[in-house]
């Protein structure tokens, strides 16, 4: 993704994720078209956001990161306050 405006931390973020895809087997060859459209604004604003100026690479990294999101949040919050015995105190 030549001529990255982005911050340097977003950069690494945006590395990072596709480093555990291309790990995990996501990103392979470019087999499947997928197409659509889509409002200017918000397409415009992840291409600042991300600095990402391909349509191709922004809607990769879009899936990589639906991909690889996790539950910490929704499981944290299921928790009700609930923390097992033994997670602050050493065995």
């Amino acid at each position: 993704m030549p001529n990255d405006p982005s911050p340097p931390q977003q950069t690494s973020l945006r590395d990072a994720s596709l480093r555990t895809a291309r790990e995990q087997g996501l990103l392979g060859p470019m087999d499947r078209a997928l197409g659509g459209r889509f409002p200017e604004a918000p397409v415009e604003q992840a291409k600042r956001v991300s600095g990402i100026a391909e349509t191709t690479d922004l809607l990769t990294y879009a899936l990589v990161k639906l991909a690889l999101e996790d539950d910490f949040g929704t499981r944290l919050l299921a928790r009700m306050g609930r923390v097992p015995k033994g997670t602050f105190v050493a065995d």
